[in-house]
């Protein structure tokens, strides 16, 4: 039995869930083919890999939500090709979908790439999810240079998230999702605080675009694997 509050908290979790990923709908649906070779705040990918890694997030967490996790096949990253903006527009739309069919937060879900050895609450894995994508629609901004601006609620709900996010040793190994936490700045609003909680540089710039402008580059703090 859940209580009225924990089903509004939920249900206001999916909603603020599917605003960060049809934000980063928004900012996908601006990338020409073009950009794909542009680099992006995670170390050592491109926009098409991080879209494709992006594509493959929803897909996954979609199938979890469907009872079908442990299958690591909709987990696999797969090159986009020419439709990656369509791709990306459709798997966005499915994890939405597919999170709106779970019925209670405490609902378990199945996610190996996080471990195979427990399974989540629903709850927290749309967490999970939403700071995601909170984090890679900056990223997607950021390698565009657009602005980028997911309004308080939104951030609201993301910051105490990222800041639950285990920090230390385990972020500097191989497969780490995040870099080890930044300094934020003494006046910093919560989009760069979520930021530094989860090892980005506010200040990141892509260096081919500010090559181009003539404008000295960015600090660069990548992802790993973002």
């Amino acid at each position: 039995m859940h209580t009225d509050w924990e089903r509004t908290d939920f249900d206001r979790t999916r909603r603020l869930h599917a605003q960060a990923v049809r934000d980063s709908v928004t900012l996908v649906g601006q990338v020409t083919p073009e950009d794909l070779p542009l680099p992006t705040p995670c170390a050592a990918w491109a926009l098409s890999d991080l879209l494709a890694h992006m594509t493959a997030q929803h897909r996954g967490f979609a199938a979890a939500a469907l009872g079908h996790g442990q299958d690591l096949t909709h987990w696999e990253v797969r090159p986009l090709g020419g439709d990656a903006v369509e791709q990306y527009g459709e798997a966005a739309e499915q994890v939405i979908a597919a999170f709106a069919t779970v019925a209670a937060p405490d609902r378990a879900l199945t996610l190996p790439e996080f471990t195979a050895a427990r399974t989540f609450p629903a709850a927290r894995a749309i967490g999970f999810h939403l700071i995601d994508y909170v984090v890679h629609s900056w990223d997607v901004a950021r390698s565009l240079g657009l602005a980028y601006d997911p309004g308080p609620e939104l951030l609201q709900a993301a910051l105490p998230i990222a800041r639950a996010v285990p920090d230390g040793d385990s972020r500097v190994a191989p497969g780490s999702p995040f870099r080890p936490a930044l300094a934020a700045d003494p006046d910093a609003g919560p989009l760069e605080l979520i930021l530094t909680a989860l090892g980005r540089s506010p200040d990141w710039r892509s260096p081919v675009r500010d090559a181009a402008a003539g404008s000295p580059q960015g600090t660069a703090v990548c992802d790993t694997t973002c």
